[in-house]
Order: C-alpha cells, then sequence, then structure tokens
C-alpha cells in the first residue's frame, strides 16, 4: 500500500516524516528505513520518524528510525519536526492518509505532549516560527549513560579517554541518549569521519554514543561538529547541543543560558538552575511532501 510522507529539516537534520496515528506500530521496517534513508537510491535523511497514537495521557507517540536501521531514545532536532508536522497535519496544511485521532491534554495547537523511549517531552510552537522543547533534567550518572569511565553511581566528568592514539578529556551525558562531549580549539580541525566511529563503538560505551565536539567562541556561545549514533555526521543535534552545554556548565566553560552554532545554524539552550530542566528553542521546516509507492 503507498505511503505518504513529509520531508523536514531541523537545522539541516532532516527527516522523513509518517503519519501513523491509525496504528500503534510503524508501518515500515527498520531494513525499509534504511533504503528511504539512502541519498542516492532513496529519499535521503537522517531518519525516519512514525507519529503514533498517544500512550497514558499524551497527545502523541514518537519512534524513530536512523539511516542505519537503529531505533534511539529520541532525537532533539527531530521532535521539534515532529511537532511541526502534527500541527501540519491537524490544520489540513497536510492531507492526512487516516481520519486523525482526537488528541490526548492540551487543548491548544501550539503545545504537544509527546511520548519518546526517553521519556515525556514538551514541546510548544512559537508565534515566531520557533519550536521551543522541554527536554527534562539531564542525567549524569555514569550508569544512566551508560558509560564505564566512572564508577556506576559517580559522574563522568572531565576525564581522560584514549581514541584514535590521542587521549581526550570527555564529560558524560544522558539526554535520555548517551552523550560524549569533549572540548578543542578549533572544530574544523577534527577529523570527525575517521574520529567519531572510533568514539561511536568505543568500549566505555556499552549502547555506543553520540559524540560533541565544543569550540568555546565565549561563555553563552560555543561552536559544535557532531558524530550521532547511528547517523554519522548530521548538520545539527539537539540533544548533542543540549548535553554540550550541560557539560559546558559542569566544566565551567558555559553559561547555563548558550547559544550553541552547529553547521546548520544556531539552536538555543537553556539549563534552569531551579528546576533543572533543560530548554531547546529551535526551527523546523517541512522541504516537500510525497508517496512511497510499494
Amino acid at each position: 500500500m503507498p505511503i505518504e510522507f513529509a520531508k523536514y529539516h531541523g537545522l539541516g537534520n532532516d527527516f522523513i516524516l509518517i503519519d501513523n496515528r491509525h496504528s500503534s506500530e510503524p508501518v515500515i521496517t527498520p531494513e525499509q528505513a534504511v533504503d528511504l534513508c539512502d541519498r542516492h537510491f532513496g529519499i535521503g535523511a537522517d531518519g525516519v520518524i512514525f507519529a503514533l497514537p498517544g500512550q497514558n495521557g499524551t497527545d502523541y507517540t514518537m519512534r524513530i528510525f536512523n539511516s542505519d536501521g537503529s531505533e534511539p531514545e529520541m532525537c532533539g532536532n527531530g521532535i521539534r519536526c515532529l511537532a511541526k508536522f502534527i500541527a501540519d497535519l491537524e490544520s489540513k496544511e497536510i492531507d492526512p492518509p487516516q481520519p486523525p485521532l482526537a488528541k490526548g491534554g492540551s487543548e491548544s495547537n501550539t503545545e504537544y505532549r509527546i511520548h519518546t523511549g526517553a521519556g515525556v517531552i514538551i514541546t510548544e510552537l512559537r508565534s515566531d516560527g520557533q519550536v521551543k522543547v522541554d527536554m527534562g533534567v539531564p542525567r549524569l550518572l555514569a550508569a544512566e549513560i551508560p558509560t564505564t569511565l566512572a564508577a556506576a553511581d559517580a559522574k563522568a566528568i572531565d576525564v581522560p579517554i584514549e581514541v584514535a592514539d590521542k587521549s581526550w578529556s570527555v564529560t558524560c551525558v544522558s539526554m535520555g541518549n548517551p552523550h560524549c562531549i569533549t572540548f578543542v580549539e578549533d572544530v574544523s580541525a577534527v577529523a570527525l569521519e575517521t574520529v567519531g566511529p572510533q568514539f561511536e563503538h568505543n568500549k566505555a560505551f556499552p549502547q555506543r554514543t553520540n559524540t560533541e565536539f565544543i569550540q568555546v567562541i565565549r561563555s553563552d556561545y560555543v561552536k559544535m561538529r557532531v558524530w550521532e549514533r547511528g547517523a554519522g555526521v548530521t548538520l545539527a543535534c539537539g540533544t548533542g547541543a543540549c548535553a554540550a552545554v550541560v557539560a559546558g556548565v559542569l566544566v565551567g566553560k558555559c553559561d547555563r543560558a548558550t547559544a550553541v552554532e552547529l553547521p546548520g545554524g544556531v539552536l538555543e539552550i537553556e539549563w534552569a538552575e531551579v528546576s533543572g530542566r533543560i530548554y531547546m528553542t529551535g526551527p523546523a521546516q517541512r522541504v516537500f511532501t510525497g508517496c512511497i509507492s510499494d
């Protein structure tokens, strides 16, 4: 059966969005997602995102297959794209292939409670077109990330690791998915395609890891390049930007409100001091719609 889709991107981190509200299981397999994400023989994307029915009082459920077929807990840029996709479906800007289900919690079309593998995430579509996301509280214990770079009940902050015949100082943060952050003098000088896979598959990270390389311009402005677990080099990573600011605060390099410049654009990140919650604000844009044939 043909499947309608929409292509969105958040700062160049691009996704295929599928209206999956009629079923609690994705309508395509991880193997099919790999084919669709191929930039030469498919649609081309960093992942496929499904808008599924909500659970436990949430409005929707998000699932995502990476371009390598793996399934991450969630994706920061992806959830902004999902929020915009849902709003477009509900406003009939995109004709839904199935009758829409009734929303669960919120009465406003600008706010959604979305169930993810990293917990419930709240998104807010602002009038200026930006999407603000309450990313929750970062997790810092080694067992939560997970990593073996510290004792299970300790934090891995500014610890050494040997990767690619070099010693790096890293800080590990979980935003519901694992991140390893290191600060460098010049992000443009990092051989990301070589070093990134060696971080991702290092034995210190039993569930693999995303890796962020950060150059501090000012305490409230940093540059970042990222190697994403399951996707490789991408133009932006929302959870990675959040994790980077947390790491920067922990090692005394960043303010709690910091702009993160990625190859695809800038994200505004705030780590609230009282609540401990992380807020990410950035764009999400529809590129085109289409139909996947048999």
